[in-house]
C-alpha cells in the first residue's frame, strides 16, 4: 500500500496540472478567431496567419505609407469639393423664337382685336370709336393712336374689301410702322480704345434691374463676350449677392462692397477699374432704384455715371420698366432720361398681362428704341427686341 501511494499522488498532479492548462488552451484558441463587431482603439484587430506571412492586408495597401504627419493633414484639411458646372446659356435665336411663342399666347388683345373690329361687314363710326378704345388701352398713347386710326380709315376705303387676310396684312404693315423697325437696336458691347464698353442699367425699384443685369450677363456670354458686373444697388439688402449669383451660374465675376450702404459711384469706379485691368469686353454696372439716405436717387444716378467716366465711357444707359404698369412706365422714362441719357429700353414682363402698346408709346415720347424685353421669370427669358416678330406675334 505504502509503495502506491507515490504513484496516485504523482497521478493526481498531473490531472491537476492538465485541468489547469485546459482553460488556458481553450482561451487562446478563441483569441485566435477574428472579432465580428466593433472594435474600440485600444483593441485592434489580431492579425490572421495570412495577414502574419504579409500576403493579404499588406499587398492591398501602397508599397509606401505616408508618414503620420501627412495623414493628420488629410484629416485636418479634407479636399475641397468639386466647383460646380457652369449653366450653358441658350443662343440668342432660341431667345426669338420663344418671344414670338409667349407672345402670340398671351392674352393681349391688341392685335385681334383690330383684326375682328375691322373684319366686320359695315365698319361706320361707332366701329372706328371701338378702334380707337381698343387702341388706347393697349396703352399706345393719343398721338399714335389718332395717327393709326387716320391711316386704316383711309386704307379701308381704298381696299374695298374686308377679308381676313387682307385686313390682317394692312394691320401687319401699319402696326410695324408704329413700332418702327428703323430704331438701331443694337447693343454697344465692343471694346474701344483699350478699354471694355460700359453699361448702366437703371430703373426703379420691383422692376427687376438686378435679374436683368444677370439675364443680359447671360445673353453676352452666349455671344462669348468676356463680362464684368458691377453691384452698385449698395441700399437694397442682398441685391449685391444676388447679382453676383447670377454671374457665378455662367462664369463672370462680379465686384461689390461688404459695407452696407457704401457710396455707389465708388464701387462702380472700382468695377470698371477691374474692367480696365482683366481687359473684359463689357462692364454692367447694376443700380439702386432708391436711396435710404437724404441724397436723391436721380443726382446719386448722376454721379455715378460722372465718377465711371473718370476713366471710360458710359456706352450705354439701360432703363428697365415693367411692362405691366403701362403709362405710369412711361411717366418713369421721363424722369430718368433728363438725367443719365437713355441709349435704350428694357421691358420686362412682356407676356399675357402686359399691354404691348406701350412700346410705341415710349418709343414715341422719348425718341429711345426698346433693345431687349424679358418675358417671364426663366434664366433664359431674355431677348433682343425685333419689331416684325413683336407684331406677327400679336397678330399670330
Amino acid at each position: 500500500m505504502n509503495d502506491l501511494l507515490p504513484i496516485i499522488l504523482s497521478i493526481v498532479v498531473g490531472l491537476a496540472v492538465i485541468g489547469g492548462l485546459i482553460p488556458v488552451f481553450l482561451k487562446a484558441r478563441r483569441n485566435s478567431q477574428n472579432y465580428t463587431g466593433p472594435r474600440d482603439a485600444n483593441d485592434p484587430a489580431p492579425l490572421d496567419a495570412a495577414d502574419a506571412q504579409g500576403d493579404t492586408l499588406v499587398a492591398d495597401r501602397p508599397d509606401t505609407q505616408a508618414p503620420a504627419s501627412d495623414l493628420e493633414t488629410e484629416l485636418l484639411e479634407p479636399e475641397a469639393p468639386a466647383a460646380p458646372s457652369l449653366e450653358t446659356p441658350l443662343p440668342v435665336e432660341g431667345r426669338l423664337v420663344r418671344l414670338r411663342a409667349r407672345l402670340s399666347k398671351s392674352n393681349n388683345a391688341l392685335g385681334k382685336g383690330l383684326l375682328a373690329l375691322l373684319s366686320r361687314d359695315t365698319i361706320d363710326e361707332n366701329v372706328w370709336e371701338e378702334v380707337e378704345e381698343t387702341l388706347l388701352l393697349a396703352d399706345i398713347g393719343t398721338d399714335s393712336t389718332m395717327e393709326l386710326v387716320d391711316t386704316l380709315r383711309d386704307r379701308v376705303k381704298v381696299l374695298g374689301v374686308r377679308s381676313p387676310e387682307h385686313v390682317q396684312a394692312m394691320l401687319r404693315e401699319e402696326l410695324i410702322k408704329l413700332v418702327d423697325p428703323t430704331m438701331d437696336r443694337s447693343l454697344n458691347i465692343d471694346r474701344h480704345d483699350g478699354r471694355p464698353a460700359v453699361l448702366m442699367v437703371v430703373g426703379v425699384n420691383g422692376v427687376g434691374k438686378t435679374t436683368t443685369v444677370g439675364k443680359l450677363a447671360r445673353v453676352l456670354v452666349a455671344e462669348e463676350k468676356d463680362v464684368l458686373l458691377g453691384a452698385a444697388d449698395t441700399f437694397r439688402a442682398a441685391a449685391a449677392e444676388q447679382l453676383a449669383t447670377w454671374g457665378a451660374r455662367v462664369g463672370v465675376p462680379t465686384v461689390k462692397s461688404d459695407v452696407d450702404g457704401a457710396d455707389p459711384a465708388s464701387v462702380a469706379f472700382e468695377a470698371v477699374k477691374a474692367g480696365i485691368d482683366q481687359e473684359v469686353d463689357v462692364v454692367m454696372i447694376d443700380t439702386a432704384g432708391r436711396l435710404q439716405n437724404k441724397v436723391g436717387l436721380m443726382d446719386e444716378l448722376g454721379k455715378v455715371k460722372r465718377v465711371i467716366e473718370k476713366q471710360a465711357t458710359v456706352d450705354e444707359v439701360l432703363l428697365v420698366l415693367d411692362a405691366t404698369t403701362g403709362q405710369n412706365g412711361l411717366t418713369q422714362a421721363k424722369v430718368f432720361a433728363e438725367v443719365v441719357n437713355i441709349t435704350g429700353i428694357v421691358l420686362t414682363k412682356l407676356d399675357g398681362t402686359a399691354k404691348g402698346g406701350i412700346v410705341v408709346a415710349i418709343q414715341k415720347t422719348l425718341g429711345v428704341p426698346v433693345k431687349l424685353v424679358g418675358l417671364g421669370e426663366g434664366a433664359d427669358d431674355l431677348a433682343p427686341f425685333d419689331a416684325e416678330n413683336f407684331v406677327d406675334a400679336l397678330l399670330s
